[in-house]
């Protein structure tokens, strides 16, 4: 908005927020260069008013958030229904999973994904569960999430948005990060159809 020399409030970012969200963040992903063949899958506790509900989140070996989905449950039905999605939305099918020792996964890849290599192993996946971080701190700025839907629209448009902002700085040189950098920026004036004030 500086661009254009507008003021706006809290409340009207909100809801531009709710209903353009989705849409950059889908197109952000579409400019993702690669994805992983290897992905981390975990989930987490969350609570909303009062129940509690568990956060599915995939991330490839680079540390690219792939999916994330809120659940009732962690059972087998719900691994499952996590894998389609996975699957729908990436496209490919994974060379390799890995995961924690949750017996649901094991249930469900059997399913879904039989000719994929299955590493269980709690240490192994600290990179997806190092992935949840962000979402815990908004989750605290925002006073918890009001609802289960609220909850998914929100992370499914966070996770690609924030992570186009936040290259792997260090893995990369001064140089290069302030050029992915610009770049992003650039990416981002495109998505979102911005161009600079003549």
């Amino acid at each position: 908005m500086l661009y254009r020399g507008i003021e706006v409030t809290y409340e009207s970012i909100r809801e531009w927020c709710e209903k353009f969200g989705q849409q950059y963040a889908n197109q952000l992903r579409r400019k993702r260069p690669y994805i992983a063949d290897k992905w981390h899958l975990d989930e987490v506790v969350v609570t909303i008013e009062g129940q509690q509900y568990y956060l599915w989140r995939a991330v490839d070996s680079e540390g690219n958030v792939l999916d994330v989905l809120l659940q009732r449950h962690r059972d087998t039905k719900a691994a499952h229904r996590f894998f389609r999605k996975l699957l729908k939305k990436q496209g490919f099918v994974p060379r390799v999973i890995v995961t924690d020792k949750l017996k649901s996964y094991a249930a469900a890849k059997k399913q879904v994904l039989k000719s994929v290599e299955h590493r269980q192993h709690k240490g192994l996946n600290n990179r997806v569960e190092n992935s949840h971080q962000p979402t815990r701190t908004r989750e605290r700025r925002m006073r918890r999430f009001k609802s289960p839907g609220q909850a998914q629209r929100f992370l499914s448009s966070f996770e690609p948005i924030r992570q186009h902002f936040h290259p792997k700085q260090h893995q990369l040189t001064a140089p290069r990060y302030r050029e992915q950098l610009r770049q992003r920026f650039e990416d981002w004036r495109d998505v979102a159809c911005l161009k600079p004030a003549a």
